[in-house]
């Protein structure tokens, strides 16, 4: 046979077999489908119809823990190939968050809504690769249409905030509400408690130490001092806003403002109370403060009402009135043309995925290190305190992940991440973009991010808040 001969006998063989995998495949994903709607139990024809539609492009192949895989997926070099795509795109995305709450759609998370809607509007799923593969992928006009529909009604009905101006469910932020319902007996209280030193070991600590009202509510140190001198092992986050954070501290182990407000108090290397009878007794002393206790919790001081206390008092630590939130109610001279332009680059670059909702941060778990491995560039050893949510759930998934810091206020809260490695806005913005987006900006591009940063400092008490640690304070504008 002549060369030539051998040479379209060999195409056209190869184009048979990619053909014939293909069509395979192509059957398979139908059968997958079919496979995973037979399971589902949810009946709503919307969420059934937003299922209909993840399932049918594929989308579970990558962004799952337990999708059925087909053959290739077990052939040598194809196996290495999809293994780098599938951990690339679980850490990104996990498309559970979505399927498995169809039908409590108010538990899906703000940030994983946010993910999927800035997928659809930017056309980048699914890869080139895999669709070379399964041809029935990728998103027409009516899917997309069905997926935004409903993202925005699940924003509208579950995670904008009440009785607040400027909010959007087409817009993956929004401006801090003005109040949020308290109890001021019991803010009154907590105040008190939150400021009290009784709280600690020696009588020398309070909550207010290392989350001080007049510094950001942080201490600007790296790690704070506790009792005795001694130094935690993590970078205070901010007790502003928290209230809207989905969890406390960077490893979620608190649930809620009052579980959090139950840590430090025992902790040996923070406050150092021996227990919380020692922390009753100390309370007690303060007669005054015992009745005025008692008309509230007649029960008395004990664990859950000293920390539902404080929890009441913090829920009215935020900060609204932002010269982005006024931005956002309309307010189109609030920001500067630099403010403006941060803040297109901001969406842009996709950081308001995760430093999304009100809080611009704190609704979802996030790998530090996207797009390039964080912790090796910082060149430094490895701490109990790097491990992130992985220390409460000992799954290998959540290792390096972390509890997205809010944005609110950030120019007040230096040092920045977890292990404080940043010391300053720049530093900070310029290794998110390297880490998280894989991408190097200019220095005006990342200068006029740092600028809509500062725009995010908003009131307390009717007043611009400050921090006392800086001679100058971050001007927004």
């Amino acid at each position: 046979m002549k060369p030539q001969s051998w040479l379209f006998t060999f195409i056209g063989a190869s184009v048979a077999a990619y053909l014939g995998t293909v069509a395979y495949i192509h059957h398979f994903d139908k059968q997958e489908t079919q496979r995973r709607l037979q399971e589902s139990q949810i009946t709503d024809p919307q969420q059934r119809a937003v299922e209909t539609v993840l399932y049918n492009n594929g989308c579970q192949y990558c962004h799952s823990n337990n999708a059925n895989m087909p053959f290739y997926a077990k052939l040598p070099i194809a196996s290495s190939l999809m293994e780098k795509d599938i951990q690339q795109g679980q850490a990104h995305f996990l498309l559970d968050n979505i399927t498995d709450y169809l039908n409590q759609p108010q538990r899906i998370s703000t940030a994983d809504l946010a993910k999927l809607e800035s997928v659809i509007q930017n056309n980048e799923m699914p890869i080139h690769s895999f669709k070379m593969v399964h041809w029935g992928s990728g998103l027409n006009d009516q899917e997309k249409a069905t997926l935004l529909d409903w993202i925005h009604k699940v924003r509208q009905e579950y995670q904008l905030p009440a009785n607040t101006s400027g909010t959007s469910a087409e817009r993956f932020v929004q401006p801090v509400p003005q109040s949020l319902p308290v109890n001021p007996a019991k803010v009154d209280l907590g105040n008190t408690l939150y400021h009290s030193t009784a709280l600690s070991g020696d009588g020398t600590i309070s909550c207010a130490s290392c989350h001080g009202l007049n510094t950001g509510g942080v201490d600007n140190l790296a790690t704070s001092t506790g009792i005795k001198g001694l130094k935690g092992g993590i970078n205070a986050p901010t007790v502003y806003n928290a209230a809207f954070n989905f969890a406390q501290f960077w490893d979620g182990r608190a649930a809620n403002l009052a579980e959090q407000a139950g840590g430090p108090p025992l902790n040996p290397v923070e406050m150092g109370a021996e227990n919380w009878q020692q922390i009753v007794d100390n309370l007690n002393k303060d007669e005054s403060l015992k009745q005025a206790f008692e008309k509230i919790y007649p029960e008395g001081f004990n664990e859950k009402t000293i920390t539902d206390a404080i929890a009441e008092f913090e829920k009215t630590l935020i900060t609204p009135n932002s010269p982005f939130d006024r931005y956002l109610q309309g307010d189109e001279n609030a920001l500067t043309a630099a403010q403006k332009n941060g803040y297109a680059l901001f969406h842009q670059y996709k950081c308001d995925t995760c430093h999304t909702g009100v809080n611009l941060g704190g609704q979802s778990y996030e790998l530090m290190g996207l797009k390039a491995d964080y912790f090796a560039d910082r060149n430094k050893p490895l701490t109990e305190a790097d491990d992130g949510r992985f220390a409460q759930t000992k799954n290998p998934y959540d290792k390096h992940r972390f509890k997205v810091p809010t944005l609110r206020n950030v120019a007040l809260t230096a040092p920045y991440f977890h292990d404080a490695n940043a010391q300053d806005l720049t530093q900070a913005v310029e290794m998110m973009l390297k880490y998280q987006s894989g991408v190097s900006l200019s220095k005006e591009q990342v200068s006029d991010i740092v600028d809509f940063l500062y725009s995010l400092t908003g009131e307390y008490q009717g007043k611009p808040l400050t921090n006392d640690n800086m001679k100058e304070q971050p001007s927004a504008n």
